[in-house]
């Protein structure tokens, strides 16, 4: 069983992606030309499914990561992106269905301060797109829940019914050599 200072933070992206990086921070035209590239290279591929819709898809991720942006500062965040870049605790063998063959980039979590980091329960896109709102959690509010199930992750993802624990990444200041796990 791992402590809470010994999680480790997943991003899964597709091979022929550009990892730790999010098609929102692109300027709109480039986003939905890209959309466009991703849903034709790969029709086949769930993670993919999103581009091509993205007319859709773009709308309501904006909204969302616009929610999420001004919620996390209400929480005392210091964002330095207004898209966060997705990562989730410990892996997921239902993302990696998902997107299949991937790359993932691991960063430790207590290499993370607090003001960087928000976390969600299960999928933030999804909750967002059926209830209008999401909670979000803060580094010491999921502290305050595993300790609920003594530090047990996998009891808490249990007990919670949910496939992931999303985290969202407010700044690329952690994306160097520097945090990266190898």
């Amino acid at each position: 069983m791992k402590t809470f200072e010994e999680l480790i933070l997943v991003n899964y992206c597709y091979p022929d992606c550009i990892p730790l990086k999010n098609i929102m921070r692109l300027p709109q035209k480039e986003a939905f030309a890209l959309a466009s590239v991703f849903a034709e290279s790969h029709p086949e591929t769930t993670a993919f499914y999103r581009f091509a819709d993205f007319e859709n898809y773009y709308e309501l991720r904006k909204s969302q990561d616009e929610y999420l942006y001004s919620r996390f500062i209400e929480l005392g965040g210091t964002p330095e992106e207004k898209h966060p870049l997705s990562f989730v605790i410990e892996g997921s063998d239902y993302l990696l269905d998902w997107f299949g063959k991937v790359i993932e980039s691991r960063l430790r979590l207590r290499d993370i301060l607090p003001c960087h980091i928000s976390f969600t329960i299960g999928d933030s896109g999804a909750d967002y797109k059926k209830y209008g709102n999401i909670k979000l959690l803060t580094m010491e509010d999921i502290k305050k829940q595993l300790l609920k199930y003594d530090n047990d992750f996998d009891a808490f993802m249990e007990a919670m019914g949910r496939h992931y624990v999303e985290a969202q990444l407010w700044t690329d200041k952690y994306i160097t050599e520097e945090y990266l796990i190898k």
